[in-house]
């Protein structure tokens, strides 16, 4: 168990450490989005598809220990020795729990909101408590959101002018362009979400 890790190279000494520690608890499983060309599927880690199917995956949704120093992914090794159903339950648990907020853009006239800076900001898009929330503050039914890299996420109306949509979408292509932050990146396309739950996306491969 914990033989994978997905970052820097570690002794056996550090992966036995970290694995002692996250069965201790002291670490959570979160889920983490993942681009569906992620290296860690060919190295068996346990995945789920959130977009595309199993054969061409466009996005997927990994799951791993959040150590200090990097993610330690979970593998289909580790299934033969946990519940599969209790990881699961668990790592969308952690990510409820996981405290972000949402800012309305001052510069976008107040109808574009952003939740950007922490570590699970994108992943909260599978959470619908959380962006049941985006709906209220925008007061719209349906929504478009961007998650072009971890740690950044906007969202609009999706029956916004279409001045403010082409806005929209220059500010996903910006970050989506712009590795400065180190940020990995996750998807070049819009995310369609009705009652908090995602339904559709929209590609965008200009």
């Amino acid at each position: 168990m914990w033989k994978t890790l997905f970052g820097p190279k570690k002794s056996s000494e550090e992966v036995e450490k970290m694995k002692e520690q996250a069965e201790s608890g002291n670490y959570k499983i979160y889920p983490i989005l993942k681009p569906g060309d992620w290296v860690g599927i060919q190295a068996g880690a346990i995945k789920q598809t959130l977009v595309g199917d199993e054969q061409n995956p466009e996005v997927v949704i990994g799951f791993g220990y959040d150590t200090p120093e990097n993610f330690v992914f979970l593998t289909h090794k580790d299934l033969e020795q946990r519940d599969p159903n209790q990881i699961l339950k668990e790592a969308y648990q952690n990510l409820d729990d996981y405290h972000t907020e949402f800012e309305y853009s001052q510069a976008l006239d107040n109808k574009v909101l952003t939740s950007s800076g922490l570590d699970f900001s994108s992943e909260r898009i599978l959470s619908k408590e959380h962006m049941l929330k985006a709906h209220q503050m925008l007061n719209a039914d349906e929504i478009l959101v961007t998650i072009p890299r971890r740690r950044c996420m906007m969202v609009v109306a999706r029956n916004s002018e279409q001045e403010l949509l082409n806005t929209f979408v220059g500010l996903h292509q910006n970050a989506w362009e712009d590795d400065s932050y180190g940020n990995a990146p996750i998807a070049n396309m819009l995310f369609v979400l009705q009652e908090g739950e995602i339904v559709g996306t929209i590609p965008l491969n200009g």
